[in-house]
């Protein structure tokens, strides 16, 4: 759910961020979610956690296909805000393929250390033979909590890494090894939402502080790759039946048979196709943007 009007709704984005994305692997968008809305889907996000066992033991919840457990982040999936960066970088043919929401409460005893930098992708990164292996996918994180400080859960990453197919690391992740030379442990606030390359090297800092650590993360790439959060069942849920068409395209919904396919061969029939087509957005210039 949406709150507000923004003025710069459905605007794609521009030439310098898209720079700046391509030389750093990521861009930290400020003030996406306004106040009201960091409200409701961290009040969504905390119902959700309450009713687990992890928010009954009082630990860490990291729960798979955000949507489908939690309904009430739905807006998020398209926010008219956030999502022109995706449609912006890959188009038209898109659906959501993996996300997740995260809630770190603070540590009270410290963890064993464990490697935990990665690439997004999975198998991708073994598999692909090209050096560097292609974008594929990007991600949008939504920032619920306060990580305005280090040492709260941030995200941390290599700038710059996106176009490096393997990091220095341990031989084993349990083994200790020291942290990369270049990394940065991002500050952001409520509200901010980081768009970063699936690519991109990554990991969680520890969360000692006060502060739970609470975000979503929604991954999105090209509807000929296969879906990993739950969704088959979704067109059957209630809540589904009152998502827009995009909505239900990021969630995997092929259309109502008329033409729509996965692989793009019948744009006139894909919702983000339209919505982008009213909207004057399609552009020429890019392949995936083509009218």
């Amino acid at each position: 759910m949406t709150h507000v009007s923004m003025l710069n709704a459905w605007a794609p984005m521009s030439e310098a961020e898209r720079e700046q994305f391509n030389r750093d692997g990521y861009l930290l968008i400020p003030g996406v979610l306004s106040p009201q809305e960091v409200d409701f889907y961290r009040g969504a996000i905390d119902r959700a956690y309450t009713s687990s066992p992890e928010g009954a033991a009082g630990v860490a919840l990291h729960q798979l296909s955000a949507v489908t457990h939690c309904p009430e982040l739905a807006g998020l999936l398209d926010h008219p805000v956030a999502f022109s960066y995706i449609w912006s970088l890959l188009g038209w043919n898109v659906h959501v393929y993996h996300s997740h929401f995260d809630v770190h409460p603070r540590l009270r005893t410290e963890r064993p250390f464990r490697w935990e930098w990665h690439q997004d992708g999975g198998r991708q990164n073994r598999e692909i033979e090209t050096d560097p292996r292609p974008r594929m996918s990007a991600k949008l994180a939504f920032w619920l909590s306060d990580v305005s400080q280090p040492g709260r859960g941030n995200l941390t990453v290599i700038p710059g890494s996106h176009t490096t197919n393997w990091l220095p690391g341990p031989p084993k992740r349990t083994m200790t090894f020291p942290q990369p030379a270049d990394a940065v442990e991002l500050t952001v606030n409520p509200g901010d939402v980081l768009l970063f390359d699936r690519r991109l090297w990554h990991a969680r800092s520890d969360n000692y502080s006060d502060f739970t650590r609470k975000v979503v993360f929604i991954g999105y790439t090209y509807r000929w790759i296969t879906i990993r959060d739950e969704v088959a069942a979704l067109p059957e849920q209630d809540w589904f039946a009152h998502l827009t068409p995009v909505q239900r395209q990021l969630l995997g919904h092929a259309g109502d048979g008329s033409g729509d396919h996965t692989w793009g061969h019948h744009p006139e029939t894909t919702p983000l196709y339209g919505a982008l087509s009213e909207r004057g957005l399609l552009d020429s210039s890019r392949p995936y943007l083509i009218p």
